[in-house]
């Protein structure tokens, strides 16, 4: 009998590779990456030619209490929006990862997209 908690990183893996799969590889477009937990909500940046991170946001930078993570969520989308503006990256890949885009992960794309990303 297979380990539990195994199968449930196995399928995770599985979809991570299947969502990644999908994404157009442009040069001019980096990957906006996004991470959660149950206390915690980051986001970055990344370019996958030169396998470095451009910009990156974690929710603790902000230093935001007493807010619903949803609201945390926009608020890190919208702050890394800024930095990638400032750092002339206007047009990204939305890669969430193992999520559904809904809740959290959602919150976080709708906060780049008024900062001024477009993806």
């Amino acid at each position: 009998m297979k380990n539990i908690q195994k199968i449930k990183i196995d399928k995770i893996n599985l979809r991570k590779k299947r969502i990644r799969f999908g994404l157009p590889g442009i040069i001019a477009r980096p990957r906006l990456s996004v991470f959660r937990s149950l206390k915690h909500f980051s986001a970055q940046i990344i370019d996958d030619q030169k396998s470095q991170t451009l910009c990156a946001v974690h929710d603790r930078e902000l230093k935001l209490t007493g807010k619903k993570p949803v609201e945390i969520a926009y608020a890190v989308g919208e702050e890394l929006g800024k930095r990638a503006l400032a750092k002339k990256i206007e047009s990204v890949v939305f890669d969430r990862g193992s999520y559904q885009y809904h809740g959290r992960i959602k919150a976080a794309a709708e906060g780049a997209r008024a900062a001024g990303l477009k993806f």
